[in-house]
């Protein structure tokens, strides 16, 4: 059987205004072009350190505390509740889908006493209910 050879795709530029997907600057396709690093990889060690005197400057800081986290989304949400959260703290967490439920349960596992407040996907959270549960005593 006789395999076809691939062709390179090269997609005519179009100016997209819907809500996605959305135009993306000619900087951010030459940065993804560039050879991937290890996480370890002393270059990388140093962008982080460029990047995170970046976020200094951006929160008016001299903490040398301030530093870019490497990783996901949830690895920020574990990051977050590992440092601010102790075992029994309160904490609000809006629930209306998978991330919320993810928070919900990182915080479980971390100790803190999870005052959930739900919601349907597609439906707002109401001010009210936000608010009386806010006002029921410090939580995070």
């Amino acid at each position: 059987m006789k395999q076809s050879a691939m062709r390179e795709f090269h997609p005519p530029f179009r100016i997209l205004l819907g809500p996605g997907p959305g135009n993306v600057h000619y900087r951010v396709y030459q940065a993804m072009s560039t050879p991937v690093i290890g996480y370890l990889d002393p270059q990388l060690l140093a962008c982080m350190d460029e990047i995170s005197a970046m976020l200094r400057d951006l929160f008016q800081t001299r903490n040398r505390l301030t530093i870019a986290l490497p990783g996901t989304g949830s690895a920020g949400m574990e990051a977050s509740f590992m440092n601010f959260v102790e075992p029994g703290d309160p904490v609000v967490i809006f629930v209306k889908g998978y991330f919320g439920e993810r928070m919900a349960e990182m915080a479980t596992r971390f100790g803190a006493k999870v005052i959930r407040i739900d919601e349907t996907w597609g439906r707002p959270f109401e001010p009210e209910k936000v608010i009386k549960t806010l006002k029921k005593g410090k939580a995070f």
